[in-house]
């Protein structure tokens, strides 16, 4: 609900998961502490995905294939705006711990020659959470599988025909 409606209230979140605002309001003491209880599960679950991908020891198109799967997953699981949590600074220095995890991995994956050298600082590590987000909102009807399929075959390979 969060996702589509930011400024959604206590009630309309209640009512929509089948409860009373009372009992929302046992667990949380207000909408601010809900929300952080949001993020926070959504970087748990990213940090999760991070780790079950192996990217220090998994071959590195094995871990690519497998981190954008979870990521996709991730997404649609959990599809919150994550830059409004940025403020604080626990959620920002989890999130950077996880950025530069994954930044590790693409020059992990550009020194093994899966990725091409000589693009733009950063290029990689830009364009993949782009692809990811496309996939997670503008192709529902493909699993995370299907959807990991898609982004790495396009980072790999661009649009050109074969």
């Amino acid at each position: 609900m969060l996702a589509a409606d930011p400024g959604a209230s206590i009630a309309s979140i209640a009512a929509e998961a089948g409860v009373d605002r009372r009992t929302v309001y046992r667990r949380f003491a207000s909408r601010e502490e809900l929300i952080a209880a949001i993020y926070a599960s959504r970087l748990t679950a990213v940090e999760r995905a991070i780790e079950d991908a192996r990217l220090r020891e998994a071959p590195v198109a094995v871990a690519l294939h497998r981190y954008v799967e979870n990521i996709i997953a991730v997404n649609r699981a959990w599809p919150v705006d994550l830059t409004r949590m940025l403020a604080d600074d626990d959620f920002q220095s989890r999130r950077d711990r996880s950025v530069r995890e994954v930044d590790a991995f693409l020059e992990r994956a550009t020194d093994e020659g899966l990725l091409r050298r000589g693009l733009p600082q950063g290029w990689a590590s830009a364009l993949l959470p782009q692809l990811m987000h496309l996939v997670s909102r503008q192709l529902p009807e493909l699993s995370p599988a299907q959807g990991a399929d898609v982004v790495v075959d396009t980072l790999l390979n661009g649009l050109r025909a074969s």
